[in-house]
């Protein structure tokens, strides 16, 4: 991973209306602030998401589909192989940065996001709760040894010599999740652990896994030691985010959802915003820069 990148902030471009951004300064002037993040926030950087309103339709892995079948498990592993690299090479957004930003001023306070790309982490945030994982570590499911994306990627290429660059003279697309569009995948060959020949599987969440304890208890004494909850780039689909709107809600802390489109929390929050999280993030950051 590269070092974090903490260049100064450029000066925002497209504000959000006055109006919605003194209620916003009122609501975390003065505050913690605990924010959670979705992928929302990262399309800016050239990573897709699955649910904003014109995001063409897409189908999340589920967990039992890839430790199930073989078919689905090699077809993930050759396109996985491809995306990966993607995701590795993206770089922070001016969301992130206003985010880093905001918490070396004291502002946000805790930080737990729902994605799995490390962007927070390379735009200098210095504390952040990967809730789902991160794509730059591979589990082994049998021993739970671990090991870099990197070192897998350096097997995966020995086993499939020339595979990546045939894909990507086709032309490839991006997917979420460190994920690519790759078409012809019946002769991609799989590694196992190392270790103990287990099934290898990307340290990150699937649908229809939980979210470890650990993970969850560190969010919530997080959230329940910040005085104000924002929501940033997640529609709040799934409940991993969703129960952490649900107890700001309840023990009558603010939530602020800026979001393109409707969330499941819309009727919990105290403000809601339809903006790009880019220029509003760095807005915010601006109006409370020291």
């Amino acid at each position: 991973m590269s070092a974090p990148a903490t260049s100064p902030l450029s000066a925002p471009t497209t504000a959000l209306p006055a109006p919605e951004l003194d209620r916003l300064l009122e609501l975390v002037s003065g505050r913690r602030v605990a924010v959670l993040t979705g992928a929302g926030i990262s399309t800016d950087s050239g990573i897709p998401d699955y649910r904003s309103p014109g995001a063409p339709p897409r189908t999340p892995m589920t967990f039992q589909q890839f430790v199930g079948d073989p078919v689905f498990r090699q077809r993930y592993w050759a396109r996985n192989h491809i995306g990966w690299r993607a995701m590795d090479a993206a770089r922070p957004n001016r969301g992130h940065r206003a985010l880093a930003a905001l918490e070396r001023s004291g502002v946000v306070t805790a930080l737990i996001t729902q994605n799995v790309d490390l962007l927070h982490t390379k735009a200098g945030h210095r504390s952040v709760i990967d809730l789902h994982g991160v794509y730059a570590r591979v589990r082994c499911l049998a021993c739970d040894a671990l090991i870099s994306r990197m070192a897998l990627a350096d097997r995966l290429e020995a086993a499939n010599p020339g595979f990546a660059e045939d894909a990507r003279s086709t032309g490839i697309e991006v997917a979420p999740d460190a994920d690519a569009i790759v078409v012809d995948t019946e002769n991609f060959r799989m590694v196992d652990c190392h270790r103990c020949g287990g099934l290898l599987k990307p340290d990150i969440v699937y649908f229809g896994e939980t979210v470890p304890k650990d993970r969850v208890t560190a969010a919530f004494e997080a959230l329940d030691a910040a005085e104000v909850l924002l929501v940033a780039g997640s529609s709040l689909t799934v409940m991993s985010g969703l129960r952490f709107a649900r107890r700001a809600a309840k023990t009558a802390r603010p939530v602020i959802i800026l979001n393109r489109g409707e969330t499941r929390a819309h009727h919990l929050a105290t403000l809601t915003l339809d903006a790009g999280c880019s220029p509003a993030l760095e807005a915010l950051a601006h109006a409370l820069a020291p």
